[in-house]
Parts: C-alpha cells; sequence; structure tokens
C-alpha cells in the first residue's frame, strides 16, 4: 500500500509507519463504544461539597502550594476563525443578501445582534481606531467594510489571530486579551512557594512569535502587580501525531503530487505535550474559559478545591503504595485499600477479586493505584456541549469513571441511550491532574490511553469525500486509565467563548 516516497514522507514527519498502518487498519473495523453502567450524579459519582466544606478546603490548599511545584497548562493552538464564522459568513454575502440576513435573524447568535452591540465588545477600540487610520469610521462604514477591519490583515486579523491573543475583557482602564487572563488566574491560584508561576501553553509553530511579543511587553505588569515571577513555556503540537485521511475505499487520501495528506490527531494529541510537563500538580483549562476580574473569586475557589482534593488523594495513595511496596498483605489492610478506592477514589473493583489470593490481590491493588490521577470539575448542564460523566464497565469487568463524548456510544442500543439521557452534569474542560508516581517518577502517559476511543469523522477536499481519524481526547480516551474523580462545581466557573458573541454575554461584560 505504501511506496518509498510514502514511507519516506512518514519518516520526515517523525511518524512510526507501524502506527500508521494500524491507523488504516482502524477505519475499515471502526471502534467498539464504550459499555456505559450509568450516568455519574450528585453523590453517586459526582463529590459535593457544601460552601462552608469548600472553603475549608481551600485554606488547605493555601498551605500545600508552599510544597508543591505547581503548573498551568492551556491548550491554545488554532486560531479563532470558527469563532467568527458567522461573520465571515455574512461578509461574502451581496448586499442585499446582508440586509435580508439582518432582518430575518436577530437572536442572540445573529450577525444583527453582534453590528447591535458592537460598542460593548472589548475590540471596539482598536476596531474604531484602525478603520480611523483610514479615513474611516464605524457609523460610516459599510457591514463589509467594518468586518474587513476586524477580521482581515486590512485591521486587526481576528480571523487568523489564535483566541489567546484577541480581546476579551475591558473595565474603565485596560483591556484584556484571553492569555492575559490567564496570566492572572495563575497568579491566583498556580504560584509555587518561590513566588514563581508556570504557565505552559500550547500553540501553533506561526503564532508563537506573536504570543512572546506580547509576554515581553506585559509581564513586568503583572508581575509587578501580583509581586511574582513568571515561568512561560511554549510548546506546538507534535506533528508525528498527526493521523492518516482516507477515502470513501479506505485508501489513503492523496494531494494532486501523490503525497498522503495527514490531519492533526485533534485535543488527544497533547497527552504528549502533556508527558514532557515537569510539576508535581498540573491545572488544564482551554483559552477561553476566562471571566474579568470582577467574577474571578468563584474560579479561583474551586481551583483551589479540586487541587486540594487531589492532593489529599495522592497521600493516601502514596502512603497504601509504599505499604503495599514493602509487601504488606494484611488481608484488613487490603480490605481497607479496596474500600478507599471505592468510596473516595471511585473505582468499582470486581467482584472476583474476592477470589484471588493475598498477593494476587495486592498486585492487583497496587497497579490500579499506581497511575496517573486527575479530578474534574463537573457543572450541572444546561444544555452546553461537552463530555458527560458516566460509570463505564471496564475490560477486566471493574466500573470506573470516565468522561465520554456522545460520539463513543451506541446510541442504537436503547437502554445505553437512557443511560446518556440520564447524565445531569458535563466537562467543562476543568480539572488537575498528577502524571508522577509515589517515588517521584513521571509515567508513561501513552501507557494509559485507550485506543479504542478513536473516531472516525467525515470531511471533503476538493469536493471528494475525506475520512480522518480523531485520537482518543486529551480529557476523554487519552486519560481513560487513569484514576479518575469528579467533583461539582458551580455554573459561574464555566464561560467559554466559542462564537464572538458570546463576548456580549453579561460575565463577559465589565458591569
Amino acid at each position: 500500500m505504501f511506496e518509498n516516497k510514502d514511507i519516506q514522507q512518514m519518516q520526515d514527519r517523525g511518524m512510526d509507519v507501524g502506527r500508521i498502518r494500524q491507523q488504516l487498519e482502524n477505519f475499515k473495523t471502526g471502534f467498539p463504544p464504550l459499555k456505559l453502567e450509568s450516568a455519574a450524579t450528585q453523590k453517586k459519582g459526582i463529590v459535593c461539597f457544601s460552601g462552608e466544606e469548600a472553603n475549608k478546603i481551600a485554606a488547605q490548599y493555601d498551605a500545600y502550594q508552599a510544597e508543591l511545584q505547581i503548573l498551568k497548562f492551556v491548550p491554545a493552538s488554532g486560531a479563532a476563525s470558527r469563532m467568527f464564522k458567522s461573520l465571515l459568513a455574512f461578509a461574502e454575502l451581496s448586499e442585499s443578501d446582508q440586509e435580508k440576513d439582518l432582518i430575518e435573524k436577530q437572536d442572540f447568535n445573529s450577525v444583527y445582534y453582534f453590528f447591535q452591540n458592537i460598542e460593548k465588545f472589548a475590540f471596539y477600540k482598536d476596531l474604531e481606531q484602525a478603520l480611523i487610520k483610514d479615513g474611516l469610521n464605524v457609523d460610516s462604514a459599510s457591514k463589509s467594510e467594518i468586518l474587513s477591519y476586524l477580521l482581515s490583515g486590512k485591521g486587526l486579523s481576528y480571523a487568523s489571530l489564535p483566541k489567546a491573543l484577541l480581546a476579551f475583557h475591558q473595565d474603565e482602564e485596560n483591556i484584556r486579551l484571553s492569555i492575559e487572563e490567564h496570566l492572572v488566574e495563575g497568579a491566583l491560584y498556580a504560584k509555587s512557594d518561590d513566588n514563581i508561576v508556570r504557565i505552559h501553553f500550547t500553540l501553533s509553530q506561526d503564532h508563537i512569535p506573536l504570543v512572546q511579543k506580547l509576554m515581553n511587553e506585559k509581564l513586568s505588569y503583572y508581575e509587578s502587580k501580583f509581586k511574582i515571577k513568571y515561568e512561560i513555556e511554549y510548546s506546538i503540537q507534535n506533528p508525528a501525531t498527526d493521523t492518516i485521511a482516507v477515502d470513501s475505499f479506505n485508501q489513503p487520501f492523496r494531494e494532486k503530487d501523490g503525497s498522503i495528506v495527514f490531519r492533526p490527531g485533534g485535543h488527544g494529541a497533547l497527552i504528549d505535550n502533556l508527558q514532557a510537563l515537569n510539576a508535581d500538580l498540573i491545572f488544564i483549562k482551554n483559552i477561553d474559559n476566562v471571566v474579568p476580574d470582577r467574577l474571578k473569586d468563584e474560579t479561583v475557589l474551586y481551583k483551589k478545591v479540586i487541587g486540594a482534593h487531589l492532593i489529599q488523594l495522592q497521600d493516601k495513595i502514596y502512603n497504601y503504595l509504599d505499604q503495599l511496596d514493602d509487601n504488606q498483605l494484611d488481608n484488613e489492610f487490603l480490605h481497607e485499600i479496596e474500600s478507599f478506592m471505592e468510596k473516595e477514589l471511585m473505582f468499582k473493583i470486581p467482584a472476583s477479586l474476592t477470589l484471588f489470593e493475598a498477593v494476587e490481590k495486592a498486585d492487583y491493588l497496587f497497579e490500579k493505584l499506581n497511575r496517573p490521577i486527575r479530578v474534574c470539575g463537573m457543572v450541572k448542564n444546561e444544555g452546553e456541549p461537552g463530555g458527560g460523566p458516566f460509570w463505564v464497565q471496564n475490560s477486566d469487568s471493574s466500573i470506573s469513571l470516565q468522561i465520554v463524548e456522545s460520539s463513543q456510544i451506541d446510541l442504537n442500543d436503547l437502554t445505553q441511550e437512557e443511560i446518556m439521557k440520564a447524565a445531569t452534569h458535563f466537562n467543562p474542560v476543568d480539572l488537575v491532574c498528577s502524571i508522577t508516581d509515589f517515588r517521584g517518577n513521571t509515567f508513561d502517559l501513552n501507557d494509559f490511553i485507550d485506543p479504542n476511543t478513536a473516531f472516525v469523522s467525515h470531511k471533503s477536499k476538493e469536493g471528494k469525500e475525506l475520512k480522518a481519524l480523531e485520537l482518543p481526547g486529551l480529557w476523554n480516551g487519552a486519560m481513560a486509565d487513569w484514576n479518575t474523580v469528579f467533583v461539582e462545581v458551580p455554573i459561574e466557573t464555566f464561560n467559554p467563548v466559542k462564537i464572538v458573541n458570546d463576548l456580549l454575554r453579561p460575565q463577559h461584560q465589565s458591569i
């Protein structure tokens, strides 16, 4: 199937040829659906803390900070073009069709609503200045001209910039880009005892110089404001993690020059970026999920809550692993571990474990404890998209918590569909994790991926059908075999900006 030039193309990209062959086989065979046991709900898989308990746990986190290396990990690759999809489409319409669109569509997500509220965007002043420089103004310019100055290189270039560099918020004095809000957040909950705030951004190669330029301009201001020092790290999604595309016959999709088309494998590829990090505690949060300072208290509080909860669980895990490593095989002790795993680590042990001898049982418990750990914030579902929390059957008959997307579920199975509908919460990509074992070594995170949780998506290229392989998602299948705990967090901590008009929501306005 592969010619010498194909092999060379893969090697030039750092790809493993055997891995690509497996991907081709995956297109033919597909992927088995997950077997849902039940939805995870309040106090049945999702830990719920009262306000008083949350404040107490957060205070404990403040004490833990002095002993830990903390890092904030922010996936921020890709341009913001999807955020402006409706505006880009509108700009391509004729003047008469634009007028028709403005009359017929006037809901919150509409272009009409965008123009009616344009002065409320944090980028408005910059847009206004870009127009003035060319002798135009917002009031007299056509809507196509305004959009051209907002989206193209004629003005602000927002359609090609990363979300990290878009103006999200403003107050009486300042305009803040989304990346600046992460700098502020980092200072509020990710500071190590040496007053160092470490933040790692994943970016496209083209965007790194732009972000570095901004950091050179802004870091000293925030360092002075919070009396800290930043250590900013960057990485790109490794091209070696791209996946092969195929045609409708599951044959490699080729460019006109005969080269194979490879596509980014989705955010699951970032597991390699996560692997390279060196920290005791890693917070993960998307670039667009930020709020102005007036609303940050709740966000910071629950970051500390999930961080402290992880540390407390991990302390117990390390203690148990130390004793198991010393061949502690007392039945009462092993039973204590089982109880901890089921009640606190949310892992349902298979009934067959009762048949194991003490040595076999200890080995099993050691293996299940000695894994990366994550604590994921879960918010009540109010119609937002996102993976849901479920109890999932594993191959060894154990049952554990997973974040599951609808694409991973057999919706033709009525029982599975009903379980999916019973979900009350979803994952807003708000989690904290640890990737080091009880001896202080970093886990090989590739050992804990469920490769069967990838899925095939259907695209088109140059008018032809193209099938793409999406790797197991970073917080889905890429972390499937981690120890996982869910904690309920308030909906107020989830404020993503998926389309530009989301910036008009009250939580993104200064007042």
